[in-house]
């Protein structure tokens, strides 16, 4: 009996303190404005690197430190992926960071979503919007988002880690500016 006591117990300590992470991660999210950081992104094995500037709603630049010059860029409308040789530009609506870059999308999918604790470490969210698959994860202890994972526009699995993360920092908003096609 005390063993099971036990176990009832410790679910409804994991349940309280799910809850107040999922709580702190809503209240940490509210107040970001902005975000820099640096990646690793995982896509079907390939590994590249880089940083970024976020700012919400669905704005972004990221530099890749590639020999191609690799960059994508977010006006929150279009995204544009840019190397020395290539030019490729999408609706944001037809990718899945069309919900990753906003903000009020995803606080109310945390909001009415249970978080799943992963190693003691990370906290992960789970949404299906519109054949999208996404994962969001937040550090357990400072309740910072720290990556995502989805499937890309050619549904490869893309796997985004995020560090180094600097929040509400001053911005040039030209950084949004879509590049014009060679």
């Amino acid at each position: 009996m005390k063993k099971y006591l036990l176990i009832f117990l410790l679910l409804i300590f994991s349940e309280k303190t799910i809850a107040l992470d999922k709580e702190n991660i809503i209240k940490n999210l509210e107040n970001v404005k902005n975000l820099s950081f640096n990646f690793e992104q995982n896509i079907n094995g390939k590994t590249e690197r880089g940083n970024c500037i976020l700012e919400y709603p669905k704005k972004i630049f990221c530099k890749y430190n590639l020999d191609n010059q690799k960059i994508l860029i977010s006006n929150g409308r279009y995204i544009v992926i840019k190397t020395n040789n290539s030019h490729y530009i999408y609706n944001i609506k037809k990718t899945p960071l069309n919900l990753i870059l906003n903000k009020d999308y995803i606080l109310d999918k945390i909001k009415s979503t249970n978080g799943k604790v992963i190693d003691d470490k990370y906290i992960q969210f789970y949404f299906l919007e519109n054949e999208n698959e996404i994962n969001i994860f937040f550090n357990k202890d400072n309740h910072d988002l720290v990556g995502w994972q989805s499937e890309d526009i050619y549904q490869n699995l893309s796997m985004t880690f995020i560090y180094s993360i600097a929040k509400n920092i001053d911005i040039d908003k030209n950084l949004f500016n879509l590049p014009k096609q060679n």
